[in-house]
């Protein structure tokens, strides 16, 4: 792949700094917030931690992508304090042992998008995406068609992973 450096746009870039944001959901509840226990199965909810929740996402890059949201609404990493920095990066482990117990994936991708720009859907509610991986999950559909072929029935992939989870904290 080729790179091209233009440090000319510098200039353009550094206008921006003192912008805010435009935010759709500025103010506003994200949909992470206050989900009540008793929808935790509707709303594929697999564990629920002391500062951070395991959910499935509703809209997967594949089936079993895996979010990881803390209680507490905001957009900064900087705003977690160190407890829930910490069950993030153990819900993520005890995520992807879960998914290697019952899905058999063969990699993974972690991460989080900080910023509308940056990908973040819900950017108000920062979470931490666990998506599993296997050899051939890119094929032409995504390439051709903008199309995901999701082969896994969810709610399958919901009590098969919440089973697992609770074997994995016991």
């Amino acid at each position: 792949m080729e790179k091209m450096f233009s440090p000319w746009r510098q200039i353009y870039m550094d206008s921006f700094k003192d912008e805010k944001p435009k935010n759709k959901q500025a103010g506003n509840k994200s949909v992470f917030a206050d989900i009540p226990e008793e929808e935790d199965e509707e709303r594929l909810v697999l564990y629920r931690g002391k500062k951070n929740f395991i959910i499935m996402n509703l809209y997967p890059y594949n089936c079993g992508h895996l979010l990881i949201v803390p209680y507490q609404q905001t957009p900064r990493l900087a705003d977690l304090d160190e407890e829930t920095r910490l069950e993030v990066m153990n819900l993520m482990d005890i995520g992807m042992k879960a998914l290697t117990k019952v899905m058999r994936p063969h990699g993974f991708n972690m991460g989080a998008n900080f910023g509308q720009v940056a990908g973040g859907s819900v950017d108000t509610h920062i979470h931490f995406h666990i998506v599993p991986r296997w050899e051939g999950d890119t094929n032409f559909m995504p390439l051709l068609a903008d199309t995901k072929v999701i082969s896994n029935d969810m709610k399958k992939a919901y009590y098969d992973l919440r089973e697992a989870i609770l074997e994995i904290v016991q």
